[in-house]
């Protein structure tokens, strides 16, 4: 019995370092960049330079069937206390379903507001880029692990922290659609903890939560959907 299970170890071993080995190679790469072409996701965005130093990016991408002028009131809205994010709404607002229409008194959007992430409302996103109808950037500074926001301009920066942006660039496609770029960029310290975090979670995660949103927009901006 014991002979058996010292010849599993190694076998175990290698099939452990095969599924990395596929997963880093060509599942992560993918999972990074879905829907974006290659064009996409080499392409440079506003915003990315508020992140210089990334250790960590992705760019996914949907072609929704609306134009910009369209898609922009939705992502305009976000907010947890306003829109929604339009995403899986059990996990990230609480269960409150995101918004299904377009209220008029979330329409108004600047540099440097903030927009609550959490219930307590510690944790938030500051508006980082507004340009109508073409690019959305959101800026997140969170201690770690409180999950907390921070002022990025503070003389001392936490010990753990996530710097990141979740940015949104619309284009015009033919026949009247919108081709929707969804950038991120993020750094964290110290790495050798957040790595792991990131790779196991981080990146499933928000490729869940990414591609829930495209779906709910689509569904919400496409034909049949409801009046504004």
């Amino acid at each position: 019995m014991s002979r058996n299970r010292h010849r599993a170890r190694p076998i175990a071993v290698a099939a452990a370092w095969a599924v990395s080995a596929l997963y880093g190679l060509w599942f992560r790469p993918r999972l990074l960049t879905w829907g974006a072409t290659e064009d996409e996701a080499r392409g440079g965005y506003p915003g990315d330079e508020l992140v210089p130093d990334a250790t960590g990016s992705s760019t996914m991408a949907a072609t929704l069937p609306a134009p910009p002028e369209r898609v922009w009131p939705w992502l305009v809205q976000m907010g947890w206390d306003r829109g929604g994010w339009y995403s899986w709404d059990w996990l990230d607002h609480y269960g409150k379903p995101s918004a299904d229409r377009i209220v008029p008194e979330w329409q108004q959007l600047a540099e440097g507001q903030r927009l609550t992430a959490s219930r307590n409302g510690l944790a938030w996103f500051t508006v980082a880029v507004v340009e109508p109808n073409r690019t959305l950037v959101l800026r997140s500074n969170l201690e770690l692990p409180s999950g907390h926001s921070f002022d990025p301009r503070s003389a001392f920066l936490p010990r753990a922290y996530l710097d990141g942006i979740w940015a949104f660039h619309l284009r015009p496609v033919r026949g009247g659609g919108t081709r929707l770029v969804v950038r991120t960029r993020g750094r964290s310290h110290p790495r050798r903890l957040t790595l792991p975090f990131d790779l196991l979670l981080g990146e499933p995660g928000h490729f869940l939560m990414q591609t829930r949103q495209f779906q709910n927009l689509r569904t919400r901006v496409g034909p049949g959907a409801a009046a504004p």
